[in-house]
């Protein structure tokens, strides 16, 4: 089972991966972007890790079944974050909003500290297992933010662009 919430967790890196790279190149490198940007070639390394280090995590907690009803909701808001992490790459890069990306972003966030406090009533480990992933995404919605502010045309543009 501690492979199989990896892979999952893996799957939603994946997944979200195929709709961040065909805007890296030109959509993505055509943005203003702030000077604590970090290079492009980080946040591939960055996040097999951190999906690592979150399937590492939900095996623990899959691990309480002394707890059931506690388990299942801590591994709900789990499954809630993990489809944002993949939510937010949709938003940002396949549909190149900033703005939305951010949106989602904030529900992520949110996210991940609860599911951090619903682990840690289970299992300390799990709970700090998340610290990485907490403080990556915090950096992540700061970048984002400054994104969406050094680009305020962007999403004009992209809900004409959208829009039926």
């Amino acid at each position: 089972m501690l492979i199989a919430f990896i892979l999952l967790c893996q799957a939603a890196g994946v997944a979200g991966s195929l709709l961040t790279i065909p805007s890296l190149g030109g959509w993505y490198a055509s943005l203003n972007k702030p000077s604590f940007s970090p290079p492009d070639w980080i946040f591939g390394p960055v996040w097999i890790a951190l999906y690592t280090l979150m399937g590492i995590s939900a095996y623990i907690i899959w691990e309480k079944k002394v707890h059931k009803e506690h388990v299942r909701h801590a591994l709900y808001l789990f499954g809630i974050q993990l489809a944002e992490t993949m939510l937010w790459s949709a938003l940002f890069f396949y549909l190149h909003s900033p703005f939305y990306g951010l949106l989602c972003m904030i529900f992520l966030w949110i996210s991940i500290v609860l599911t951090i406090a619903c682990f840690y009533m289970l299992d300390r480990r799990a709970a700090y297992l998340l610290i990485p992933y907490f403080l990556w995404v915090s950096f992540a919605m700061v970048l984002n933010f400054s994104i969406w502010r050094l680009n305020p045309a962007l999403d004009a543009a992209n809900a004409m662009r959208l829009a039926p």
